[in-house]
């Protein structure tokens, strides 16, 4: 059984790496090509139609700084001194690829001034006289489909009061990059990338006149897309939260401009806009901010506060979502929000993290124990270790991560960073004990390497004030542990950067601070409570220094460990309990 599996697993990513090698022989085939750029297919409009709402916030004090010739971009500042900022050597990939997408036309759109729409008109001329469509970074299919989207809801900014043979230009290399995003769209990676582009080609199709075929194609791959990449209860393959604002900040401007063409939305729009409403307010905690799930970084609260402004619903959050995997747990103020998902498909796993039965808890408007996340900048750099389970609050084998990643140099560039292995069966189970709120969740991810299914348990109290938890490592095969193979682990609490913790003089008891003054205990009976160092990836403004608890231990000598939140209002002794047994 064990052996068929392996070889399966085997065939799967064999498979995988092929398709994907020759997804990049034939996008990069295409791209050198000069066919693609001169198809007939999508005709040059002589006119844009209709310019799109750009919901994504714009500063009117980065034009001053665009118009000096200082361009800071993913943390990272570059002066052109002089020069076009396309000339000049990019600082990090990153930097280029903001570069590339145009997405900084909104400050010099904000600025409102007749200085910050001649720098606008420049520097458009400038990447089109420079052939910028042939840079390396600028053809990546997710910059080229930000940049499309830019011009076009930029284009009152470009055009207005401009001269014909500039108007011409840009209209030109308009269509050209929407031919290439076209021909290229059905190879581009799986999840929101390709997602992206089916958008971009949907609002060229609406955006530019005489494009009645390209807006028939479009429309149809974007039913596809989005009745494929959206999940039932609104989220999205990726299980990435941050995913959603990022879809809606297009999705909810391109409902619009179906509307402005007098073109009746597809019904999967608007049935995907209304399931993916009510998921944004699943992963906030009281501060507003996303639970750290798998690949989420720092929350845009401006974003987030704009796309929430369209939710005529605004109801309660669901508790279950089974399709996107999470659970929330919620009373007296008291959030819980869990892992309980297995990693998405290989083809759409390429940002998701090894976090399975990882959960953050939260009071009011104060996070106390949450997941590393992901930086907003370097993100290439940080990613190997963001993505371990020992960056997420859960429990780790032999420092093992409970799913793998390609790691090999080769198949990275060829196929890019994919789950190859993790959790297969992810069982879930939710119920009221005593008025208490429960839910019990396991996984196999230890199961072929250490024998071992790890299964959590939470327990949260009507008023919100006390969370009884339990880890519990049993034999994935038989009734009892096999032979002397490895059985370390270790679980972790990572707490937000603003928790002050102290252990008390027993060892098994520690006291945190949060910043309101409000006190909260964890303990774990009879089990040394350590306080290490840890990270926060995803804090505003960088990676900040934080602490962990951590427990360890060994499967044969501890196979069942309880442990207990509470604030300070309410402390009797821990109770030795399962919160999970009826």
């Amino acid at each position: 059984m064990i052996l068929r599996e392996a070889y399966s697993d085997r065939a799967r990513l064999a498979l995988f790496v092929t398709e994907a090698g020759w997804r990049t022989v034939r996008t990069h085939a295409t791209v050198h090509s000069a066919g693609p750029w001169r198809m007939a297919t999508i005709p040059v409009p002589g006119r844009l139609l209709i310019a799109p709402q750009d919901l994504r916030t714009g500063d009117a004090t980065r034009a001053g700084e665009i118009y000096s010739g200082r361009f800071a971009f993913a943390g990272k500042v570059a002066q052109a001194g002089g020069r076009s900022p396309f000339e000049i050597e990019p600082p990090s990939r990153e930097w280029a690829e903001e570069l590339m997408s145009f997405g900084w036309l909104r400050h010099l759109r904000a600025a409102e001034t007749p200085v910050a729409r001649a720098n606008a008109r420049a520097l458009v001329g400038d990447w089109i006289a420079m052939r910028g469509h042939r840079q390396p970074v600028a053809r990546a299919p997710e910059v080229a489909a930000r940049r499309i989207i830019s011009w076009l809801t930029q284009a009152q900014l470009l055009l207005q009061d401009a001269d014909q043979a500039f108007f011409r230009r840009v209209v030109q290399c308009l269509t050209a990059q929407v031919r290439h995003l076209k021909s290229t769209e059905a190879r581009i990676r799986d999840g929101y990338p390709r997602l992206l582009a089916v958008m971009a080609l949907n609002f060229a199709g609406l955006c530019m006149a005489d494009q009645a075929r390209l807006q028939r194609y479009a429309q149809r791959r974007l039913v596809e897309e989005l009745e494929r990449q959206i999940l039932p209860d609104g989220g999205h393959i990726s299980r990435n939260p941050g995913v959603l604002v990022e879809l809606l900040l297009d999705l909810l401007p391109l409902r619009q401009a179906f509307h402005a063409r007098n073109v009746p939305p597809p019904g999967a729009l608007i049935n995907a806009i209304d399931r993916m409403m009510p998921m944004l307010r699943f992963f906030r905690h009281g501060d507003g901010a996303f639970a750290l799930f798998n690949g989420m970084g720092p929350t845009p609260a401006d974003s987030l506060a704009t796309v929430l402004a369209y939710d005529d619903a605004r109801g309660a959050p669901v508790a279950n979502a089974p399709h996107s995997g999470y659970q929330r747990v919620e009373a007296g103020g008291t959030v819980i929000l869990a892992d309980t998902g297995a990693p998405p498909a290989m083809a759409a796993s390429h940002e998701a993290h090894a976090g399975c039965l990882s959960f953050e808890l939260s009071s009011g408007r104060h996070r106390l124990v949450v997941n590393c996340g992901m930086p907003a900048n370097g993100r290439d750099a940080w990613r190997p270790m963001a993505r371990r389970t020992a960056a997420h609050s859960t429990l780790t084998v032999e420092d093992a991560s409970s799913c793998r990643f390609i790691a090999d140099g080769l198949m990275m560039r060829l196929c890019g960073t994919p789950v190859v292995e993790g959790p297969t069966e992810v069982r879930v189970e939710r119920f009221e004990r005593e008025g208490a709120q429960v839910v019990r969740a396991s996984h196999d991810g230890y199961a072929k390497r250490f024998g071992i299914v790890h299964q959590r348990s939470w327990r949260l109290a009507p008023g919100g004030m006390r969370i009884d938890g339990e880890d519990l490592l049993r034999p994935a095969r038989g009734e009892s542990f096999e032979g002397d193979a490895p059985d370390s682990f270790a679980v972790r609490f990572h707490l937000h950067h603003a928790v002050a913790p102290s252990r008390l003089p027993d060892g098994h008891t520690v006291q945190l601070l949060l910043p309101n003054g409000e006190r909260w205990i964890f303990a774990a009976p009879n089990l040394r409570i350590d306080i290490e160092e840890s990270l926060v990836l995803a804090a505003t403004g960088g990676a900040r220094r934080s602490d962990q608890l951590v427990i360890t231990g060994r499967v044969r000598n501890l196979p069942r460990l309880v442990w207990t939140f509470m604030r300070a209002e309410d402390l009797p002794p821990p109770r030795d309990k399962s919160p999970a047994r009826r």
